[in-house]
């Protein structure tokens, strides 16, 4: 469904519908208090906005039928050529302007075309055009700031509350494992989120390619990601392997258990669904 904004020009309400992404305003409610009948007729049949609109189908519109558009370019500027957008629409399969029936009806155009048209009836009122859509961008550009900032602050205090409900009793490793020493910190690394060296790993899995770390979900790489950075600042600060891989455990245990948490995804889902 067509989300309708209203921007005020110079006294006069003018309706812009969104569509896929695309914004159109209305150029029936440009031409409020507007002397004289049929602008829009009047635009369309000059041979200069005629080539303007055709010039824009064919950058936008794969769709466009140029042939037609080439016929009607040739007809252009006689007295008995005539053009509407209803006309323009069904003849050349055009985008960028649209009728629309029934509460906010009217014809509305792309808003590069709404532009165009606005120089025509005058460039004082194209140029508050201009500035009032802007100034509707910038709006609806911060209330999706405030949104976004939002839906992070609901993530964020449901990740920390979930630490803390979970009270993080993680599945130590063994005093053996602990004790071990490893010949290389990849290996720490790995025995702390995945619970087995690469050696390991490959013993156990002897018909697949690769590394433990090829196999890992998206969430483990997250992880290994912080941990890897967490590892080096504990390195820097003369941190033990036997105590950093007990830290780094702990640490894979409670990353984990966020990342994976159902009700994450959930609330991720329900805020998609209420934008």
């Amino acid at each position: 469904m067509a989300k309708i904004n209203i921007i005020t020009v110079q006294d006069v309400q003018i309706s812009v519908s969104t569509e896929n992404n695309n914004d159109y305003i209305c150029l029936t409610d440009m031409l409020k208090g507007k002397e004289g009948e049929d602008h829009i007729r009047n635009w369309m049949r000059n041979r200069n906005s005629l080539e303007f609109l055709g010039t824009w189908e064919l950058l936008h519109n794969p769709n466009f039928k140029g042939v037609e558009f080439d016929t009607f370019l040739h007809e252009a500027g006689a007295n008995r050529f005539n053009m509407t957008p209803r006309k323009w629409i069904d003849a050349t399969d055009a985008i960028g302007i649209i009728s629309k029936s029934g509460r906010n009806g009217g014809t509305y155009a792309h808003r590069d075309i709404a532009f165009e048209f606005g120089s025509w009836l005058s460039p004082v009122f194209k140029l508050y055009l201009i500035k009032e859509y802007e100034r509707l961008k910038e709006e609806e550009q911060k209330v999706v700031g405030w949104s976004a900032k939002r839906e992070l602050a609901k993530i964020n205090y449901h990740i920390h509350t979930s630490a803390i409900s979970h009270n993080l009793i993680p599945k130590e490793l063994s005093k053996e494992q602990i004790n071990y020493i490893y010949a290389n910190e990849a290996d720490v690394l790995n025995v702390a989120l995945f619970g087995m060296t690469a050696k390991e790993w490959r013993n156990q899995n002897p018909d697949l390619k690769g590394n433990i770390r090829d196999y890992a979900t998206i969430n483990e790489l997250i992880c290994l990601s912080n941990m890897e950075n967490i590892n080096a600042v504990l390195i820097n600060d003369g941190i033990s392997q036997k105590e950093r891989l007990i830290k780094l455990n702990q640490i894979a245990i409670q990353q984990m258990r966020v990342l994976q948490d159902n009700e994450n995804r959930k609330l991720l889902k329900s805020s998609n669904k209420q934008e």
